[in-house]
């Protein structure tokens, strides 16, 4: 098998696929929302524990 051959497959391979998304309840804004308020508060703790620094 050839490189030319093997690129060929490899793209009809990933043109055929589809993405499908699976999750159409979670809006991306919560997501990074939480992501966001989550990071704040690990932020806040790690903050309050290291004083004597």
């Amino acid at each position: 098998m050839s490189l030319t051959s093997a690129h060929s497959a490899l793209v009809t391979f990933a043109s055929e696929s589809e993405h499908v998304d699976t999750h159409e309840s979670l809006s991306p804004y919560v997501t990074g929302g939480s992501a966001l308020l989550i990071l704040l508060l690990l932020l806040y703790v790690t903050t309050r524990f290291n004083r004597d620094r």
